[in-house]
């Protein structure tokens, strides 16, 4: 049993150091591939194919701001709506009705089948469903209202910026909702008895002492349902329009990043042509990258900061 012991440790230790290697391994190898596949184009725009608009295949001029303008816009739209209700229906599993097992089950099971379901399905609920119902109710009446702001100055056809991005902002809710709930859960029961021996009430309890104790899970949940959004892509593909512009209203068709990528690589001709599809591929990356990396430093620095307090 011993020497079973001792090989056991001899090789556990390696085997698992081996496969968290292959990790990391696996991203710089994504990073160079991308890095190197996309040379010819970093060779001939520079940084430049950051800030051009232009994407014109047959004068091999192309540009990326269409497609981040694209990501960060249905992005921040999924995000300012899904964070709200995913916030919401965690609580409610995890605070308003805790006493209730088949219900928040029943709930809980509807809210990680929300998670399952393929991407691709999402886009054509939302090609036949969504988009006919959002333009109807949504888009008409606020271009014939309020169609003097520039946010909504456009004509609505339903596959736009705003479609797209209430589509994603119903894909992140699975993802928000559930790291949220774990978040709300791990609050200390006595940070809630304390405020309930002074006599708080509940919704008071729930806003000065569980969510500002949850803060930092809570940031985690919405930094993920937002590298979620960024990355997503054949529902948006089907929604979003596919034109590779720049509008302050958002009822105007875009793109993405990842949009772009898998409508044009399988069709693309020419060297410089397909560098610049995968320079794209390289710039989602990157943020992709950056998002994780900042939500990770902001979740350390809370956290830290939190610990500190304690000691004092």
């Amino acid at each position: 049993m011993q020497g079973n012991r001792s090989y056991g440790d001899l090789f556990f230790k390696p085997v698992l150091a081996t496969m968290a290697l292959t990790v990391i391994i696996i991203l710089v190898s994504i990073a160079f591939e991308l890095y190197s596949k996309s040379g010819a184009s970093i060779q001939r725009f520079g940084l430049s194919f950051l800030w051009s608009s232009s994407w014109d295949v047959a004068k091999e001029e192309f540009g990326a701001l269409p497609f981040i303008y694209g990501t960060l816009l249905t992005s921040a739209i999924a995000l300012l709506i899904g964070l709200p209700v995913s916030l919401g229906v965690a609580i409610l599993l995890s605070e308003l009705m805790r006493g209730m097992a088949r219900f928040t089950a029943v709930i809980g099971m509807f809210v990680e089948l929300l998670a399952s379901v393929p991407s691709v399905i999402y886009g054509l609920w939302g090609l036949f469903f969504l988009s006919p119902l959002v333009r109807t109710y949504v888009e008409v009446p606020l271009h014939k209202y309020l169609g003097f702001v520039p946010l909504f100055s456009s004509t609505p056809f339903g596959l736009d910026f705003f479609t797209a991005g209430i589509l994603l902002s119903i894909m992140i809710i699975p993802t928000i909702s559930s790291i949220a709930k774990g978040a709300l859960e791990a609050v200390p029961a006595y940070q809630k008895e304390a405020m309930y021996a002074l006599g708080a009430t509940k919704w008071e309890v729930i806003a000065k002492a569980i969510l500002p104790y949850a803060k930092s899970g809570i940031f985690a949940a919405a930094i993920l349902g937002l590298a979620r959004a960024v990355g997503e892509t054949m529902a948006v593909t089907m929604v979003i329009g596919n034109q590779p512009s720049i509008s302050a209203s958002l009822f105007s068709g875009g793109y993405t990043l990842a949009a772009v990528i898998a409508n044009q690589f399988t069709e693309a001709t020419g060297s410089l042509y397909i560098s610049s599809l995968i320079e794209i591929g390289l710039v989602l990356f990157l943020i992709a990258l950056a998002i994780n990396v900042s939500a990770r430093a902001i979740i350390l620095r809370v956290g830290y900061a939190k610990g500190m307090n304690m000691n004092v």
